[in-house]
């Protein structure tokens, strides 16, 4: 049984208020030395039997259309586990 890790990003252009205030909370509990944080979503699907290279197809469409918005966020899908 293979796992699909989808990981959704906000673009880099977009601003991150939760990013941002944990950012600002860091240094007052004591961590120095981060110089920006990004906050994002990650996504685990199990697989039933095989990853094939159409149902992996299927799962980038997933992302690209109800995991993530794309006008907004970016996303990355990677296989752990199993072979595709």
């Amino acid at each position: 049984m293979a796992r699909v890790v989808v990981d959704v990003m906000l673009k880099p252009e977009i601003l991150d208020p939760q990013g941002k205030a944990v950012h600002g909370a860091l240094p007052r509990l004591g961590f120095e030395g981060i110089a920006d944080v990004r906050q994002g979503k990650r996504f685990e699907l199990q697989v039933d039997g095989e990853l094939t290279e159409d149902l992996l197809a299927e799962i980038e469409k997933i992302a690209g259309t109800l995991l993530s918005n794309p006008v907004i966020e970016d996303y990355t899908v990677r296989v752990e586990g199993g072979r595709a």
